[in-house]
């Protein structure tokens, strides 16, 4: 591989090289990753709210209810009458959906892990329709299920018992973008691939970019204030996002849809929305501050030994290449072994105990090329780096991320997954892994780690044959205690949702918890969006 040698010409090109064992001069012989001792033993779990789990790929009539899973008392709502379907009928013709077959997969979380009964879908066109259905829903006492593309990994897009579902699907219109300022306005049911493929057609990107692109919409990545991938080099949606309009539980329309990056105007009411998972309002268009689409991509897929070496390759890479670095990725072998067995996908860099992905974006290919030849080369030449290879062209960029991109799908093909979401101290963040690993032993089919290591993300999971309670306790809350330990955040973008919603004091003083549910309990008085979601339920 051409920038594994010593004496790599300043701005040559960079070149892609197929893997073999011919392919590339490696390093010295590599070194074991330390491993890590046991942890005590947790006490009891919280009493109600789910839990983080995903069954081994039963079809969608086999998930079990989650209301009878984890024994959930229903609220004292209303429940649907014949009368009340007419009148959504009436209020959009041919939109308002009661076919069981139909509904069925708006039941289901994508991961198939929790199931609601919902007996109505509903598809608004507009924010006035969306005021109308909550205003009649809130005089009946009826609650509601937000729902974007359904692609949450907590359980907080679908019903928990017989909630109507209020899908953003047809809110997908692109409402204004100017050149100039790069200030996207558009729906809230847009799917965040679309949006980008739209932008990139005129010079710009979004800001955030999902696995899940292709599904998500951005009123939904909005809501749950989702991170991914380029949050390293853009920032998160609170810094991104300019405007929203949000209509409220009685009907209101809260029309903060601004398109200015500075308005100092009393409170900021916009992040009052951003990351409340459809339980404070829902929101139906987003104004989004979006970057100019760089004109230079490179990737880096290199391999390194231990993670203290996937630490110091981040120290070095953020040092050496500044502000073209645009994602920073990390994988373990085990997350490379799912991708390879059950995706069949080839990974190009052999015998590494961690893989790491680093893009760089920028405006002159020639200045980006010296700067990641110059850090590859140091890399190497400490002993950071053993493996690697790099691309620059479209096709061979994708190739790469979709090692990265497709572990979560990797993982549903192996048996039941229990999925945590955690922010940790950067130095902190792989010791969980090993004192999960070390806790659960056999019980547990493979513990991975992998995630967004410039933003302190872990994505822990663990596979199982199937679904054991006893496993479950063995996991939970010791993970939640390690993190709060750490002063950690027992999730770091996938919001609470219902599975995580019980164990927020892991993060959350009692007194902010308490401001969060008078929050809720003045916006939403009768709590009917997204009950059972969020929040842990009041005393």
């Amino acid at each position: 591989m051409a920038w594994l040698r010593p004496a790599w010409p300043r701005g040559a090109p960079l070149r892609w090289r197929p893997c073999g064992p011919a392919w590339a001069r490696r390093a010295p012989e590599p070194r074991k990753a330390p491993g890590a001792a046991p942890r005590a033993a947790a006490g009891p779990w919280p009493p109600q709210g789910g839990r983080g789990l995903r069954t081994a790929s039963p079809g969608l009539g086999e998930v079990p209810l989650t209301s009878e899973r984890y024994r959930v008392r229903r609220l004292p709502f209303s429940r649907l009458s014949p009368r009340d379907v007419a009148f959504f009928e009436r209020l959009m013709p041919g939109r308002a959906v009661t076919d069981p077959e139909e509904l069925e997969p708006f039941n289901v979380d994508w991961l198939k892990s929790v199931r609601g009964c919902s007996k109505l879908l509903l598809k608004p066109q507009t924010a006035a329709e969306v005021s109308q259905v909550l205003r009649y829903c809130s005089e009946r006492n009826l609650a509601v299920n937000p729902q974007g593309g359904n692609t949450g990994l907590v359980g907080g897009s679908v019903p928990v018992f017989d909630e109507i579902i209020l899908s953003t699907v047809l809110m997908s219109r692109i409402i204004s973008f100017d050149t100039v300022s790069g200030i996207l306005v558009c729906q809230a049911g847009c799917i965040l691939e679309k949006l980008n493929e739209y932008l990139e057609e005129r010079g710009f990107i979004m800001p955030l970019d999902l696995g899940a692109k292709g599904s998500c919409h951005i009123g939904g990545n909005v809501a749950t204030n989702a991170g991914g991938l380029r949050l390293l080099r853009y920032g998160s949606l609170r810094g991104t996002v300019l405007g929203l309009e949000v209509v409220l539980a009685d009907g209101t329309v809260l029309d903060c849809l601004a398109s200015l990056r500075k308005d100092n105007t009393g409170y900021d009411l916009k992040q009052l929305f951003i990351g409340s998972e459809g339980t404070l309002g829902v929101i139906t268009a987003v104004s989004i501050l979006c970057p100019q689409k760089p004109k230079a991509v490179n990737l880096a897929f290199l391999g390194c030994q231990n993670f203290s070496q996937v630490l110091e390759t981040f120290t070095t890479c953020r040092a050496m290449l500044g502000e073209i670095l645009s994602a920073y990725e990390f994988m373990d072998e085990k997350c490379m072994e799912l991708v390879e067995k059950h995706l069949k996908l080839s990974c190009p860099v052999r015998d590494s105990h961690f893989y790491v992905l680093i893009e760089t974006s920028g405006s002159n290919s020639t200045h980006d090329e010296e700067k990641l030849n110059s850090f590859l080369e140091q890399a190497m030449a400490s002993g950071l780096v053993t493996d690697g290879t790099v691309a620059t062209d479209d096709k061979k960029i994708k190739m790469l991320w979709s090692l990265r991109e497709r572990i979560t799908e990797a993982l549903t093909h192996d048996g039941c997954v229990y999925k945590y979401d955690i922010s940790l101290p950067v130095g902190k963040l792989y010791d969980l892994v090993t004192d999960m690993r070390a806790r659960l032993g056999q019980s547990a089919k493979n513990v991975v780690g992998y995630g967004h290591l410039g933003d302190g993300n872990l994505h822990l999971n663990i596979t199982a044959e199937s679904y054991s309670h006893s496993l479950l306790d063995a996991i939970e809350p010791f993970v939640y205690e390690w993190t709060a330990r750490y002063n950690g955040s027992i999730s770091a973008e996938h919001g609470l949702g219902f599975k995580k919603k019980q164990f927020i004091q892991y993060s959350k003083p009692s007194e902010a918890v308490f401001l969060m549910q008078r929050f809720k309990a003045m916006l939403d008085p009768k709590g009917i969006l997204n009950p059972y979601k969020t929040l842990p339920s009041s005393s």
